[in-house]
């Protein structure tokens, strides 16, 4: 499996594009790699519960308060009422 990546510019002071290639060589890395770590650790520090994904937890509640632990008892006898 491949990973697909997107370009991206971004535009760095002086400093920052030295201290990268500096880090990068000393890392014997590429400056692209150490930029998709830094965002990676970045948006590790985002609370999950901001994650525009979380917003679907819930959305299928059903008000069956053990549904997650016996679904599949439930599902049998759905099963079993449409094949009646």
């Amino acid at each position: 499996m491949s990973i697909v990546k997107s370009p991206i510019q971004v535009y760095l002071d002086e400093r920052q594009n030295q201290a990268l290639h500096r880090l990068a060589k000393e890392k014997n890395t590429t400056v692209s790699e150490l930029v998709r770590h830094g965002i990676d650790l970045l948006l590790r520090q985002v609370p999950v519960e901001n994650d525009p994904a979380f917003q679907i937890v819930g959305l299928g509640a059903s008000g069956v308060p053990n549904i997650a632990e016996k679904h599949d008892e439930y599902l049998a006898r759905e099963i079993q009422k449409e094949s009646r």
